[in-house]
Parts: structure tokens; C-alpha cells; sequence
């Protein structure tokens, strides 16, 4: 488990300090607390920070540089801080604040700078001269018209799984350490892809994967992990 932490009313680089202080306290020893190796050798916690942006970089410079004023690094809470890239000019921000890494989140191709596939090679060569993680997120496909109905120009038909290859192999072009998925469960933005059958109620139908089975998008992610998994082999040679 990696815990993504979302933007909240207050949260600043003090109350998301706290928040790794509790969370590496309480769950740092679980089995199941996920551990990145990182470049000192050491494997360490990994936190995705979403919406970053809405700290300013010298903010996060206090919590995340060696010489900020409560920094975390080389303590027992130091960990790995991937922050989102949402418009090009937050490379420099994610640097300035002290991130380790940067992920683009969205699955909508083209919705913003980091989530489009075109630009990921660019990011990838920034955050390889910067010593930064980049972590490409696909999807599945995007529809949120249920909650936001004036949102329709950013639906991307999942065209029976070839919109999330696409994303997959675009992902894999750049080589990366780590690819995420958006989502596992988001129904209401439609980028799940658990297990899914046909079914309706009243007021709403839910995507299914039909013709294909409930389990076509797991398999799909089976398929390109080991893909994943050979390709990353092949580059370390």
C-alpha cells in the first residue's frame, strides 16, 4: 500500500509533515506498507501528493530540502515525495520544492500538459538531467458526464481496451521505473478496471467490458506488467 494524499482544507508542508509523522508511526512496520529503494540505497516510504501546485515550492523546500527549517530528510520519516505535473511549468516547481519525482494522474489524454502522452518523453529527459522519478499514469479510458456533466470534450472512449494499450505502450516508451493506473475503482470518473458485469438501476447504466469478459482490463494489466517487467530487464543490460 502506497497512500495518495489528496488536497484538504489547511494542508500545507507543517500538516502533511504531521500527517508522514503519523502514518510511518502507525503503519511504517506493516508488512504491507509499501518500500521504494531509492537512490542512497535505502528503501524508503513512498508518498503521492496530489494537487502540490497549491503549495508554493518554497514552502515544500522547508519539509523536503536538507536545509529546510522541519526537514524530513535523514530522519526516521525521511521517504520518497512524488508530487503531480499538471502544467509544464510545475517541472520547475516539483525541483525547487524538493520532490523526489513527479506523476501526471489524469487519464485523459490531452486534459493537461502531464497526463498527455506526446509530452512524456520531454518530462521523462527533465526529471533524468534532475535526478527525479517520472511516473507516467494510464488509463483505461475517461468519462465523468455522472458528476460533471459539462466535462463531455474530455471523454475518452476506451475503445474495447485499446485507448489503455495505447497508454500502456506509451508509458513503456519512455522507460520509467514505476508506472501507475488510473484508477482501480474510480467508477465515477469511469477509469476502474476491476472486475466489471453488465448491470442498470433507475437513474443510472454502468459501464461493463462487454464483448469482452468482467476481468478484460486485470488481464490487459497482467498482460503489460510482465511486458513491463521483461522490457525493464532488456534496459538494465
Amino acid at each position: 500500500v502506497a497512500f495518495h494524499i489528496q488536497s484538504y482544507r489547511g494542508r500545507n508542508d507543517q500538516t502533511l509533515h504531521e500527517n508522514i509523522k503519523y502514518i510511518i508511526d502507525r503503519y511504517g512496520d506493516h508488512g504491507a506498507f509499501y518500500k521504494f529503494p531509492s537512490s542512497t540505497g535505502k528503501n524508503l516510504p513512498l508518498f503521492y501528493i496530489y494537487d502540490s501546485y497549491l503549495t508554493p515550492p518554497e514552502s515544500w523546500s522547508e519539509f523536503l530540502t536538507p536545509s529546510g527549517s522541519h526537514s524530513v530528510r535523514g530522519s526516521a520519516y525521511d521517504s520518497m515525495f512524488i508530487a503531480l505535473i499538471v502544467e509544464e511549468r510545475h517541472k520547475h516547481d516539483i525541483l525547487a520544492g524538493g520532490f523526489d519525482g513527479m506523476y501526471t494522474y489524469f487519464a485523459s489524454n490531452g486534459f493537461s500538459f502531464g497526463s498527455s502522452h506526446h509530452n512524456w518523453k520531454a518530462i521523462k529527459a527533465f526529471c533524468d538531467g534532475n535526478n527525479l522519478l517520472f511516473i507516467p499514469s494510464v488509463g483505461p479510458g475517461y468519462t465523468d458526464t455522472s458528476i460533471r456533466p459539462w466535462n463531455n470534450h474530455n471523454t475518452r472512449n476506451r475503445v474495447n481496451g485499446r485507448y489503455y494499450e495505447t497508454a500502456l505502450q506509451a508509458a513503456l516508451n519512455v522507460r520509467p521505473e514505476v508506472v501507475t493506473i488510473t484508477s482501480f475503482n474510480e467508477w465515477h470518473e469511469g477509469t476502474q478496471i476491476e472486475r466489471a458485469m453488465p448491470k442498470k438501476t433507475v437513474t443510472r447504466v454502468y459501464l461493463d467490458y462487454q464483448p469482452h469478459g468482467p476481468e478484460h482490463y486485470l488481464e490487459l494489466t497482467r498482460s503489460w506488467a510482465e511486458q513491463f517487467k521483461k522490457e525493464k530487464q532488456q534496459w538494465l543490460m
